[in-house]
């Protein structure tokens, strides 16, 4: 199916969060809050294998020139892999969207499972040199890995070590051949229905950010104790609640700012501070300049 010129007239373009891990391995990571479709591009070579995997949203990958299009729904992944032709990303995302990928060279790849390769499907001698591409389903372990990955907010100088442990960890469950595969490491997450309540909890403190409910709410309306939500919330998206929204509310302050559409006071208001200086003293928290200097700034 061609891309129809007409829909693609307000599409913005935008670039991946890139993050080296070691020679042949990279995470791409890519995060559409805004309201209109966006296209992230990035060349890659007939070596590498791509690891797809969408947590929210959804969006395409569209190759040779538009006439072939591969859609990625929430809670999905892709397996792409064809040795005999290169397969750059060119990713429609839609609004909403956020996604991860792993992306490894055969060689690498190969060298994590040369003793038991048997059961690494794309791997095996008869189709080592044909096209592999494969959907699957995001498991809950591997949903929490992801979104540990996505919502990185450690320091800065462990990022590349803490995403090459956390890369290999999704390549580990991605390939989990045993009867618990999808089985959380969490003694608590041991099922997709408590996930889905913490992605419900996510979804509505990021919806009511301007005035978020208390964490009793929360967890009354979702329908898990106040000590489940506490604890699901950090093991899913390594942070507290609270903590969590605190980041999600700075992130979309930036953007506004950055947009040019709004004053400090009214980007305050935005995002739940009823006073500028509340909101000047949680900015520069954050980000280490106030409002006005990182609108200079950026300008």
């Amino acid at each position: 199916m061609k891309i129809e010129k007409s829909s693609l007239k307000s599409v913005a373009v935008g670039s991946f969060d890139e993050t080296f891990l070691e020679d042949g391995f990279f995470v791409l990571s890519y995060k559409n809050d805004n309201e209109a479709v966006e296209v992230v591009e990035r060349r890659i070579d007939s070596s590498y294998i791509q690891f797809h995997f969408c947590t929210k949203g959804e969006a395409t990958f569209v190759f040779n020139q538009g006439t072939y299009r591969l859609p990625i729904h929430q809670d999905t992944s892709l397996l792409l892999y064809n040795p005999q032709r290169d397969l750059p990303i060119h990713l429609e995302v839609q609004p909403n969207c956020w996604l991860l990928s792993l992306v490894i060279s055969l060689e690498k790849f190969h060298g994590l499972f040369s003793q038991d390769a048997s059961y690494v499907t794309f791997l095996s001698d008869d189709n080592r040199d044909k096209k592999y591409y494969k959907d699957g389903v995001i498991s809950p372990s591997m949903a929490v890995v992801l979104n540990q990955l996505l919502s990185f907010n450690l320091n800065a100088s462990i990022k590349s070590l803490y995403f090459r442990g956390k890369a290999y960890e999704m390549l580990s469950l991605f390939f989990n051949r045993s009867e618990d595969a999808n089985i959380e490491q969490c003694p608590f997450l041991v099922d997709e229905e408590n996930v889905a309540k913490l992605k419900k909890a996510k979804d509505i403190i990021i919806a009511q950010m301007a005035e978020p409910p208390t964490l009793q709410e929360l967890a009354d309306t979702i329908g898990l104790s106040l000590k489940k939500l506490k604890e699901g919330f950090k093991q899913i998206y390594g942070d507290s609640v609270y903590s969590f929204l605190f980041d999600y509310k700075m992130e979309v302050a930036r953007k506004l700012l950055e947009s040019g559409d709004y004053n400090v006071n009214e980007v305050g208001l935005k995002v739940g501070y009823s006073t500028a200086s509340h909101f000047i003293a949680a900015f520069k928290k954050k980000y280490g300049t106030t409002p006005k200097k990182y609108i200079t700034e950026t300008n």
